[in-house]
């Protein structure tokens, strides 16, 4: 209670004081840049000792495609003078797509959040740059056939093809439209740049129009109808900075405009931020109810059309007249991608399947991480009787639980549902499994199980398998995890350091990726944000902001990106947000 007192009064005093926020600010973004400082340091001297190439030793093609998340975090941490990385994407740079609805409303710029990916990756490490999209992917041959963004004066758009030695596809997904009508000619989406800059445009063309003489009431709130579809963290996050635009800044400056400003969200689900805390979900929907963002629940999306929007709510048909969609619903499969799991024999998945190492089944040398990807967990059932006859050294038919133990690390390394499944059953190991692995004075018996009673006792272990979510921190952790992989794949081939083969013998070269889930953000508006980190750790509020601008601010990609960002937050914070069309 002492300590909620606390943050009451802590709450009450940036209200009754405002100009404490930036002293605030500059405060916690000084604490973000020492974060970043360690973190740059630590990683550096985790790898800090790289395979040096002998003189005459042809160097290995990597071919990168994608510069975003998870291209990124594998160049910036790929520490092996042996590899010559290619990189192929239509887009130069890495955006910091987390701030993308920030960028919407000016509260940050469009080049604070991109930093040039030439500038991006060791010294040590031969990369080249190319600005192109690949657009067919040849395993058998190992090429990559790109066509150039920028057109040639004599044949269009050139053509080429690219070797490889290994390929890395990290292209990243699109959005998903579900094939509704409309979608794709009047709707704006919220993936790249571009998009942010495009919203911000018409944001600002629409209160300009709504400005002009001899319109009626209805065009003009037709005009200033702000449609959101999507109520996942993207669409609730710009909902928010949008009606913060509009309240803090737009309505003062066009006063014709004031009363007729309306943001709706749109969402299928019964509830926003699903995947969040039922706190956080209700929190979240008051405020937003509070603030006048008309949440209407259940609603599925039939068709758009120019000025209006259809939508299915409970078995009806409503018309919704807008200014301006921005679309928010989810992510699809790049055109490249499903060309490429039609030729590999997944033609029927939303992603490519790649095992627990990141490399993409069926394809050796080529790996897939990021939103493009999906890691398709082995699961104990399919390799039960390959795992009983490991753990059965004696070969004697039966299992021991001495010998279940011995081989039990290997076993929650190879599969971490069990882990999970234990500690989801509060287990502290395998003998609280195994019901009978105790007597009724608490003495462990030498018991002996046979293939069915295994079978029986691990047989509710694989509803602990999960899907990782399509989401910036996966792909960050993927790219690190890889190159790692990389750095010391030499030097495991030798000595493999991953668990006991359950098919076959020997070891695995590494260890499988572990996804480490560090937390997450939901920014609410009004210097409001939501917090969801490990332990079932929730903070809603201001103070849940200010650990927003110190994460944010460390975990850009560059000192040059970080400086803009936090002099743009200090900028709005003084000046307020620029409302000029540019």
């Amino acid at each position: 209670m002492r300590s909620f007192s606390f943050f009451e009064r802590f709450s009450k005093a940036f209200q009754d004081h405002p100009s404490l926020t930036r002293i605030i600010v500059v405060s916690t973004i000084s604490g973000g840049g020492l974060i970043a400082y360690s973190e740059a340091n630590a990683s550096y001297g985790a790898t800090g000792s790289a395979a040096v190439v002998e003189i005459g030793t042809k160097k290995k093609k990597v071919v990168l495609l994608g510069t975003g998340w998870a291209g990124t975090s594998f160049l910036k941490n790929l520490n092996n003078s042996q590899y010559e990385v290619q990189i192929i994407s239509p887009r130069n740079y890495f955006a910091f797509t987390p701030l993308l609805p920030s960028v919407t409303c000016g509260t940050v710029e469009a080049r604070s959040v991109v930093e040039p990916i030439r500038n991006i990756g060791r010294k040590n490490v031969d990369t080249s740059y190319l600005e192109a999209e690949c657009f067919k992917i040849d395993p058998s041959s190992k090429k990559v056939y790109c066509r150039s963004k920028q057109g040639l004066a004599s044949n269009g758009k050139k053509e080429f093809s690219v070797d490889y030695d290994y390929l890395v596809i990290a292209t990243g997904a699109q959005s998903n439209t579900f094939n509704i009508p409309g979608v794709e000619e009047n709707c704006h989406f919220l993936k790249e740049v571009e998009d942010a800059q495009k919203i911000r445009k018409t944001v600002i063309d629409s209160f300009e129009k709504a400005s002009l003489p001899d319109l009626s009431d209805e065009e003009r709130k037709r005009i200033l109808h702000f449609v959101v579809v999507g109520g996942g963290p993207t669409g609730v996050e710009f909902a928010a900075e949008l009606h913060d635009f509009v309240t803090e800044d737009l309505v003062s400056l066009y006063p014709r405009a004031k009363g007729s400003v309306q943001i709706t969200l749109l969402e299928a689900a019964d509830h926003i931020l699903t995947m969040f805390d039922k706190r956080i979900t209700e929190f979240a929907e008051e405020k937003f109810s509070r603030d006048g963002i008309d949440v209407k629940l259940g609603s599925m999306v039939t068709k758009v059309n120019e000025k209006d929007i259809s939508a299915k709510t409970k078995g009806e048909v409503s018309s919704i007249p807008y200014g301006m969609i921005v679309w928010s619903t989810g992510i699809g499969t790049r055109p490249v991608i499903k060309g490429f799991m039609k030729q590999i024999g997944q033609g029927n998945r939303r992603a490519l399947a790649t095992d627990e190492w990141l490399r993409v089944e069926g394809c050796d040398n080529i790996y897939a991480l990021g939103d493009c990807a999906t890691i398709n967990q082995r699961k104990v059932m399919e390799d039960v009787s390959a795992i009983f006859s490991k753990a059965d050294k004696d070969k004697s038919g039966t299992l021991t639980l001495k010998e279940f133990q011995e081989a039990m690390d290997d076993i929650c390394v190879r599969y971490p549902q069990v882990e999970l499944y234990l500690k989801s059953k509060r287990m502290r190991g395998i003998a609280d499994l195994l019901k009978e692995a105790e007597t009724d004075d608490g003495s462990k018996k030498n018991i002996e199980l046979k293939i069915e009673e295994f079978k029986s006792a691990l047989s509710q272990v694989d509803s602990q398998v999960k899907f990782l979510p399509a989401t910036a921190q996966v792909a960050a952790q993927q790219g690190a995890y890889l190159a790692k992989c990389f750095d010391r794949m030499e030097e495991c081939e030798k000595n493999p350091e991953g668990p006991i083969r359950m098919r076959g013998e020997g070891r695995h070269r590494f260890r499988p990726f572990r996804y480490r889930h560090l937390g997450q953000f939901a920014p609410l508006g009004g210097e409001q944000t939501a917090a969801q980190l490990p332990g079932d750790w929730v903070s809603i509020g201001h103070s849940s902001q200010w650990l927003w601008y110190s994460v944010y601010a460390s975990k850009q990609v560059s000192w040059r990106t970080r400086v803009l960002v936090v002099s743009d937050w200090m900028r709005r914070f003084i000046f307020g947000r620029d409302s000029s069309s540019i």
